[in-house]
């Protein structure tokens, strides 16, 4: 019977009315503490995580997750290509040549990375095919001079479908008439959005055509990659040149994109360290509630112990009642929190459609709708924590209920 003591003195006071009401009104500002900093905690991490998976699906979808180039020149591609496909890694090869330039129309001059492509490959490694506002990338034909261009890149050359635009690139052309820039005429065949800062600075044409432009013959920039991680990009290029010779060199998308999303990473772990803060103050509430519980209970305390009860047991009757009131706010708080990380985006147009307001402008942002993705590891880890703060602010009133002397209480009973 000793052994229940603690489980069943603990919850009993956890249900009790108290004469004190201000112990009652503490214990429940706790509880309520504990579940919205939870809730809340859980929430803003899923919101987060949409963000941080729109941005690697939007940009990551359409910059290389790493890239192989010859030193000399890539002419024999497609075996290279088809060698490189049989790692378990790697999802999709595409050839692709580079080139920086800058597009001239009516007076309007913009800058932008040209990306010479094949339409029939370009789909194993980038997202561009599904984000097409007008046109297709199969009307990138050879020979036929078509540009696609961003979305933001058109409407700052003032182009679209039909237009015509001269490219400039940075090589000289030695001609009787002297030197002059390589400039070529291209038509806008499409315009692409994926609204993220590369619809304000690429490009993409016809392979071929770029091969022309820069005079390459039969040479390829290099090969794209996709992976089935993003995140072994790095020791997975490093692994392909190593295996490849020295004649080649690597690069993946962290020396481009990665400090966008270490900046994100970095975000997310400060912004759940202040919001830990909020469940620390909650569970610390705790000691507060349980040093007037003691207080209140001492002569209940001494006869517990004049009938045989131990430190121990007195100091495991406070620890399960206060972690009866940190589990009680940690449950709901999970329950609220991921029925909101589940349903903002519906909630949020709601009240957009119900106070006729837009909290994210399309045409400011690069999303419409607020991205919510629930974690299991993220939940686990908010409970875990919660818990071991409530656990920890437990411990003292406990130990003070354990050092309560029954003769000093009932003497004056």
């Amino acid at each position: 019977m000793l052994d229940r003591l603690p489980f069943l003195v603990g919850l009993r006071y956890v249900r009790a009315k108290r004469r004190n009401h201000f112990i009652s009104f503490i214990s429940l500002t706790s509880m309520l503490g504990l579940m919205l900093g939870v809730a809340v905690l859980i929430l803003v991490l899923s919101v987060m995580n949409g963000f941080d998976h729109e941005l690697r699906t939007r940009i990551l979808g359409m910059v290389p997750h790493a890239k192989i180039e010859a030193r000399e020149g890539m002419v024999e591609w497609q075996s290279l290509a088809e060698e490189i496909m049989q790692r378990d890694r790697v999802e999709g090869v595409a050839p692709y040549v580079e080139q920086q330039g800058m597009f001239s129309v009516g007076g309007n001059n913009e800058g932008a990375m040209v990306n010479g492509i094949h339409p029939d490959w370009e789909d194993n490694v980038s997202i561009i095919g599904e984000h097409m506002q007008r046109g297709e990338l199969s009307d990138l034909v050879p020979g036929e001079w078509n540009v696609v261009l961003g979305s933001m890149l058109a409407r700052r050359l003032g182009v679209d479908v039909g237009d015509r635009v001269t490219l400039l690139v940075p090589e000289a052309s030695i001609t009787p008439a002297g030197v002059f820039p390589r400039l070529k005429r291209f038509t806008v065949s499409g315009i692409f959005s994926v609204g993220a800062e590369l619809d304000a600075n690429l490009a993409y044409a016809n392979i071929e055509d770029m091969q022309t432009l820069g005079r390459l013959g039969d040479a390829i920039g290099g090969l794209r990659l996709e992976l089935d991680d993003l995140f072994v990009a790095g020791s997975e290029t490093q692994d392909i040149l190593n295996e490849l010779g020295p004649g080649y060199r690597g690069s993946d998308w962290t020396y481009s994109q990665g400090n966008l999303f270490q900046a994100i990473q970095m975000e997310k772990r400060m912004i759940a360290l202040l919001l830990t803060v909020i469940i620390a103050v909650a569970a610390f509430n705790i000691v507060s509630t349980l040093v007037m519980v003691v207080t209140d209970k001492r002569a209940d305390i001494a006869i517990l112990r004049t009938i045989g009860a131990t430190p121990r047991s007195i100091m495991g009757i406070f620890i399960v009642q206060g972690l009866a009131i940190g589990l009680i706010g940690i449950a709901f708080g999970v329950a609220i929190g991921v029925l909101l990380a589940l349903t903002i985006a519906d909630l949020i147009g709601w009240v957009e459609g119900f106070m006729n307001i837009k909290f994210l402008d399309a045409g400011v942002y690069f999303i419409s709708d607020l991205p919510s993705r629930l974690h299991f590891e993220d939940v686990r880890n908010i409970v875990l924590a919660a818990f071991g703060l409530t656990f920890l602010s437990t411990l003292y009133p406990a130990w003070r209920a354990a050092r309560v002397q029954p003769a000093d209480v009932l003497r004056y009973e």
